[in-house]
């Protein structure tokens, strides 16, 4: 499903400061130290942005894509570009892109090798800020999403949600390590980590809902609207105004967990931008990410297949006893 819409409900930019073509292998085991055969492979252009923005396409939405892309390997990007209908506005640097390799084992292990990427300069920077301003001036949704090149630092990623945040953007943020931190003080609109890198940035162990209750909570007084935790199969926990809400997804046959996490993101720009009813809208995002982990590749064959899936989607207030 690929359906076009030209009302402004429906346009959204993707910021992917750091893409990659992404090499997957599927294999029965890692055999670390020898030899490893891959049983089918896969490669694509893709980036947390990148990916975030064809789900986007494939639901529906008018995207535009940005960031920093390496001109010396840019055709697969091109060739994605045009097949969602998206607008490229990415700023293009010297040297490739880089490429990250993904080891999936049958057992649903995921075992990433990621290779450094370009460096940005000062111009580039300069032309990618422009490029944001002309943005601006008709877009309301931003998905920053993704590692930092080289030359892009943790305070400038922060500045740019603030920039946008100023100028009454709604801006998705989904990063870790230093660039969450940063990006958290910049209090974007909505954050989505995962459990680990909830662990990463509070420097605690999450091994529960009380904590991840206990550490989103005091993240919420920095003036981030939507805290939102993925816990992989256990499903999905969002706070806003200071209420929360669980997803649990139906069991799903495991194929590849790469994208799920943008595809969730995805989902949750989506519902918001639809004006879809809380409990609706985290059914459906939750619905969306699960379907991405039964499938190779990110992208929606099928909109029914995720709307039959939402019906199976347990969502529940948290009740008093974890809070």
């Amino acid at each position: 499903m690929n359906i076009k819409a030209t009302n402004k409900i429906n346009k959204v930019v993707t910021i992917t400061l750091n893409p990659a073509l992404d090499l997957t292998g599927s294999l029965q085991a890692l055999v670390q130290g020898g030899v490893s055969l891959v049983e089918r492979s896969d490669f694509h252009a893709a980036g947390k942005g990148v990916n975030v923005a064809r789900v986007l396409s494939d639901l529906g939405a008018d995207v535009t894509v940005t960031g920093f892309l390496g001109q010396d390997n840019q055709e697969l990007f091109c060739q994605l570009f045009e097949e969602m209908g998206a607008t490229d506005r990415f700023i293009r640097v010297e040297g490739s892109t880089r490429i990250n390799v993904k080891l999936v084992e049958s057992n649903g292990a995921v075992s990433d090798i990621n290779f450094p990427g370009v460096t940005v300069n000062q111009h580039a920077i300069d032309l990618f800020e422009q490029t944001l301003d002309e943005l601006c001036c008709n877009h309301d949704f931003f998905v920053l999403a993704g590692s930092l090149p080289n030359g892009v630092t943790p305070e400038m990623c922060a500045n740019w949600v603030r920039k946008l945040k100023n100028k009454g953007k709604k801006v998705l943020f989904d990063s870790s390590r230093a660039a969450l931190e940063a990006g958290i003080e910049a209090a974007p609109w909505l954050i989505k980590p995962n459990d680990e890198e909830l662990a990463d940035f509070a420097q605690q162990p999450v091994a529960s809902e009380k904590d991840v209750i206990a550490i989103a909570e005091q993240l919420s007084t920095k003036g981030i609207d939507n805290i939102v935790v993925s816990l992989g199969a256990k499903g999905v926990m969002w706070l806003n105004q200071d209420q929360w809400l669980a997803a649990k997804p139906p069991k799903m046959t495991v194929v590849s967990t790469v994208g799920a996490g943008d595809t969730l993101v995805a989902g949750l720009c989506w519902g918001h931008m639809q004006k879809m009813e809380k409990h609706q809208l985290l059914t459906f995002a939750t619905a969306l990410s699960a379907l991405a982990v039964s499938q190779v590749g990110v992208g929606v064959a099928e909109v029914a297949e995720v709307i039959a899936l939402q019906q199976q989607v347990e969502i529940n207030p948290i009740s008093s006893e974890f809070k």
